[in-house]
């Protein structure tokens, strides 16, 4: 049986335990119950645990806790930083924010604030000085940039009072780069502190970052005990779909599926943004599904997407994996995947959006006839396993669809250039996958895909060059030169430089860039040379090493 709150074994103030009962979660899961101890105990922790396994209270209550504590000795002022959260994203951060601020209204005396991109530094700095803040939730680069901002405010004195300092989702944070960051941020905190380390897996950089920012610190793993990496109130399915119908396939599916709140995983930004206007086109309006959109590239608009998504009943939002970590919307009934992601941890980060907080959910990933080996690799990898659904769309219908996008591109040149500009990313995407034996750019039925994307005609690209594109469906006496653009200023532009490119053979403003032809001889040669530099400079560095470890070994023997 699960523990209870008065199961913890530590005691906590009154406040605190009033929060906890405010947010009706009776139970603990076992990351709670693991790490809110040890931290309680002053112990640095470093924590593994599946997605959605309740670690944000796992950091948020000792945190609570840590601070009311010292608060009886001295009362925290307003410039005195107790707790640092760092977070990968400005949205999980926001996220964490939210769930801290309700916790707050029953713990009196602290504040709390959100840095994080998305809005002006100066009005982060305006926002601290004029209210403070005890805990800041933060993203690594805007931290970064207020610690190194000496003009108009002094946070390295304010953050002297810290006492816990947690990285969430540290696996992504080192991902994404921000190693060099964390370790500006660390010197700039006392070492007198407590330091939680909360991740989905434990990697060589993890354990780096652990050497760096941590002392003897506790390893807590809760996943590896797990025959699966997923909860049991998810279920997981796969279609095998027609090379040129995985469309179709996904909108039939989710006509037949009662969906209320969807995820659907994309590739790229630019495919998030075509498909965003194709949908609407597809999906019937009986459904009541408003489709929503978010990638990176958005900045400002994402935080206003997200919102407006988790306040509406239905919908489906298409994004990259900028939302495959740490969002927490428990209304989420379905999380679908139009391609494996680029690795496979990103899998089980993906699905877990749903079935979070002991809610059902389930998933579902489109795959090709050629890619059907991944759902064994993925069982091997990740410990997810995946359950086939027959696909029940018709020829049919995946000419219909294809004839719908194709008209709607022939009225906008903005479109035909969106859909070719998408195709193009998706291709590209998909040849950096992690798990490359597997999913071969070679293997995939390229003019099937690209009718899929409804498009007009196939883009010059190298991935092209010797394929057999015989499954893309040609438009009898098409001329692209027809398709005008909607905006009649960007037409205007584009008739005129058609009628110069007519007359003299060249388009204006494009400059072809001429490579020199360069013997084969000359390029190994080349790369010989570059290859005994870096042995060189190699031998130096070693030898450098090797003469500092003997100076200071004579220097010891004396």
């Amino acid at each position: 049986m699960p523990k209870t709150w008065e199961d913890l074994g530590v005691p906590l103030q009154d406040e605190v335990k009033e929060a906890i009962k405010s947010l009706n979660f009776p139970y603990m899961t076992p990351i709670q119950g693991a790490t809110i101890p040890l931290l309680l105990k002053q112990k640095d922790v470093a924590a593994e645990a599946v997605t959605g396994s309740g670690k944000t209270l796992a950091f948020l209550i000792p945190l609570l806790e840590i601070l009311k504590r010292r608060e009886v000795e001295q009362k925290w002022k307003k410039h005195n930083v107790g707790s640092i959260v760092i977070s990968p994203t400005r949205e999980l951060a926001l996220q964490i924010s939210e769930v801290l601020n309700q916790l707050l209204k029953h713990v009196k005396g602290l504040s709390a604030a959100l840095f994080v991109g998305g809005n002006s530094v100066e009005e982060d700095v305006r926002n601290f000085r004029q209210n403070g803040a005890n805990i800041i939730i933060c993203t690594p680069g805007r931290m970064e940039d207020l610690l190194t901002r000496k003009i108009d405010i002094n946070l390295p004195h304010a953050v002297k009072t810290i006492e816990l300092l947690v990285l969430d989702e540290a696996d992504k944070l080192l991902d994404l780069g921000f190693s060099i960051t964390l370790n500006t941020i660390f010197s700039y905190l006392p070492r007198q502190r407590r330091t939680g380390l909360f991740s989905a897996t434990q990697t060589k950089e993890m354990e780096d970052l652990m050497r760096a920012g941590l002392r003897n610190p506790v390893l807590v793993s809760v996943s590896a005990k797990m025959a699966q990496s997923t909860p049991k109130s998810l279920s997981n399915y796969y279609i095998v779909t027609k090379n040129n119908g995985k469309l179709a396939s996904l909108i039939s599916f989710i006509e037949r599926r009662d969906i209320q709140k969807a995820i659907l995983f994309l590739p790229t930004c630019a495919i998030v943004d075509y498909w965003s206007y194709i949908f609407p086109l597809l999906i019937p309006e009986k459904l009541g599904l408003p489709i929503f959109a978010i990638h990176g590239k958005m900045k400002e608009k994402r935080n206003k997407v997200l919102e407006s998504f988790r306040k509406a009943e239905k919908g489906i939002i298409l994004c990259t994996d900028v939302m495959a970590r740490g969002i927490d919307i428990p209304e989420i009934d379905w999380v679908l995947q139009w391609d494996p992601p680029m690795n496979a941890s990103a899998f089980v980060h993906r699905i877990g959006r749903t079935a979070r907080q002991g809610n059902e959910g389930s998933s579902l990933l489109l795959l090709y006839e050629n890619e059907e080996d991944y759902v064994k690799f993925i069982e091997r990898n990740q410990r997810v396993f995946l359950t086939p659904l027959e696909d029940e769309v018709s020829d049919e219908r995946i000419d219909k669809y294809i004839e719908i996008i194709r008209n709607f591109l022939m009225k906008d040149r903005a479109m035909m250039d969106m859909g070719t500009k998408a195709f193009v990313s998706h291709i590209r995407a998909y040849s950096k996958h992690e798990c490359s034996l597997l999913l071969q750019v070679k293997k995939l039925p390229l003019g099937a895909m690209a009718l899929t994307y409804g498009l007009l005609q196939m883009p010059k690209m190298p991935e092209l060059k010797n394929r057999d594109i015989s499954d893309f469906r040609t438009i009898e006496n098409f001329d692209s030169n027809s398709v005008a653009y909607k905006d009649a200023k960007k037409e205007k532009s584009r008739l005129e430089k058609l009628e110069e490119y007519r007359k003299t053979g060249h388009w204006p403003g494009f400059k072809k860039i001429q490579k020199k032809a360069v013997p084969w001889s000359k390029t190994k040669l080349s790369k010989e040379e570059r290859k005994e530099k870096r042995q060189k400079r190699k031998l130096k560095a070693e030898n450098k090493i090797m003469k500092k470890r003997k100076i200071s070994a004579d220097g010891a023997a004396q």
